[in-house]
């Protein structure tokens, strides 16, 4: 039998390398047998299911499907990882069990190197010593980064060539959660299976896993070099000095608490920082980019060109202006994008959205020739949807924003260095850039139904919905979808007056109500 590579093969079946090795380790090629360390395919191999099936429809956090089309609803690992409180949904057990599953798995034919980075939340530290102690105890290697940004995390993990990379962050929540985050070998969000089995581990619904012995048990190493990397990593983007540019950060007593600084620093920026003394209960507290009232005031108070605020784990960035007032994500892909599209950077002229970003924006990018797709909410849509059909830029309107180019993931300080490169090439102020893109206002009101798929199908609730659109016409539009958790529909309305956006969501609520599906309005 004749047998080709994993790099022929994935050219055959129009499938990532990456995803080609994990078939092969997880037995889903025929015939597919290891030689040191290549994978080798039989040449007459049928191309494998890919096996990726978590629904991507609006609001679906946790809601896969296997193969038989058939939902499944994940117990731990979400769209954004296993989150919750610390020490109540998420334990040290938990972790303990992730990194004894993972440095197994890893370390079924080399010893594996899996690479740790956290936020500044006091559970961090109990969770990276449990993820360390699981790993080192099945036979790999843990590697960690210690305080850190997800994007680090991400950078660290395919430019090195770890097998996988793991983020312990609850992003913007308050300092009582927490969450486990898991990438794979590229940076990029794990695999659904591999979390699957992940959770089965956890539930003991897999056999034991063996304990290492001896010189086989993984070592825990310092990698603090490799943050020091990534920071390097970011001053090499920016393509000019920032010098004589003021320059606020609110690192959200996070994770870009020295990192921020550190970078805008190096390029030359007069730099303002505020919310960077964590103490392992402030993260996020009153600050950051949920919390942007005290970015405004500080912008505005000592005169300042420009704000960056960022969360808790710094893969999202909104900015102040001038005059303090907030640009969000929206208003930054705009910017970025009719740059990156005027400068010959944005061959398909493309931005990927989700279907939850303004209908400003639709319309200003329709104004200067931009073209959008939109997907279902959740930056690991945007970035599918981006290396699906090779696009470079896309976000959300929280200021998740993905620059493919440079990173696999939303990376905050990313999103802060390409608008400071429009800043200073443009020489114009962030207020006139933005103000291309006019917001309409929102209305959306959450509302608890008997039956989220009867409710959306009935007729009366169908026709209010399209009676709204069609009245709406060009200037506005109305949005229904499910909740992924509760039984809630979401009901968004935009329009040029938030009494027109008031008007139409009551319109179709009211049609719940009179078709007997409305139990509450939250």
């Amino acid at each position: 039998m004749r047998y080709m590579e994993v790099s022929e093969a994935a050219a055959l079946f129009n499938m990532p390398e990456r995803r080609i090795t994990l078939l092969c380790r997880n037995g889903k090629i025929a015939g597919a047998k290891k030689e040191g360390k290549k994978w080798l395919i039989p040449e007459n191999a049928k191309k494998p299911a890919d096996g990726r099936t978590r629904e991507a429809h609006a609001g679906s956090d946790g809601t896969e499907q296997n193969e038989k089309g058939k939902k499944r609803m994940s117990k731990y690992f979400g769209t954004d990882g296993f989150r919750g409180k610390a020490g109540v949904v998420l334990t040290a057990e938990h972790a303990f069990k992730t990194g004894r599953f993972l440095g197994w798995y890893y370390s079924r034919d080399h010893k594996a190197r899996i690479v740790i980075g956290k936020d500044t939340r006091r559970s961090s530290y109990m969770f990276e010593s449990a993820l360390a102690a699981g790993i080192t105890s099945a036979g790999g290697n843990a590697y960690l980064l210690h305080v850190t940004t997800t994007p680090c995390v991400s950078y660290i993990t395919r430019t090195e060539k770890f097998d996988c990379g793991i983020m312990i962050s609850a992003s913007h929540n308050p300092y009582f959660d927490n969450g486990i985050k898991l990438m794979n070998g590229d940076g990029e969000k794990m695999e659904d299976e591999v979390q699957d089995m992940v959770e089965r581990f956890i539930d003991g619904e897999l056999e034991e896993i063996p304990w290492a012995v001896e010189d086989k048990i993984g070592e825990t190493v310092d990698f603090y070099s490799g943050r020091n990397r990534y920071i390097g990593y970011l001053t090499g983007i920016a393509s000019r000095s920032y010098e004589n540019c003021k320059v606020a950060l609110d690192c959200a007593n996070g994770s870009t608490w020295m990192i921020g600084r550190a970078v805008f620093d190096a390029l030359g920026a007069k730099t303002y920082v505020i919310n960077n003394t964590p103490d392992g209960t402030n993260v996020n507290m009153n600050c950051g980019s949920t919390h942007m009232e005290g970015l405004q005031k500080y912008v505005r108070d000592n005169k300042l060109d420009v704000g960056f605020a960022f969360d808790g784990d710094a893969d999202r960035c909104l900015a102040v202006d001038e005059y303090g007032d907030v640009v969000n994500g929206d208003a930054i892909m705009y910017i970025c994008a009719k740059y990156m599209k005027n400068k010959g950077l944005l061959p398909d002229s493309t931005v990927v959205t989700t279907i939850m970003s303004n209908f400003g924006l639709y319309k200003a990018m329709d104004n200067i020739g931009l073209k959008y797709e939109k997907t279902a909410v959740g930056d690991r849509y945007v970035y599918e949807n981006m290396k699906a059909n090779n696009h470079m830029i896309g976000g959300e309107q929280s200021g998740h924003v993905i620059f493919r180019k440079y990173a696999h993931t939303g990376d905050g300080l990313i999103t802060a260095i390409m608008l400071m490169e429009v800043l200073v090439e443009t020489q114009l102020p962030l207020s006139v850039l933005a103000a291309e893109v006019k917001m309409y206002p929102q209305v959306l009101k959450n509302v608890e139904v008997d039956d989220k798929e009867k409710t959306m199908n009935d007729p009366a609730v169908k026709k209010a919905v399209e009676q709204s659109t069609e009245e709406l016409g060009n200037e506005g539009r109305v949005l229904l979808r499910k909740s992924g958790t509760e039984p809630v529909l979401r009901v968004m309305s935009e329009a040029a007056t938030y009494k027109d956006c008031e008007k139409y969501v009551d319109l179709i609520i009211d049609a719940m109500k009179q078709s007997g599906h409305l139990q509450k309005i939250r």
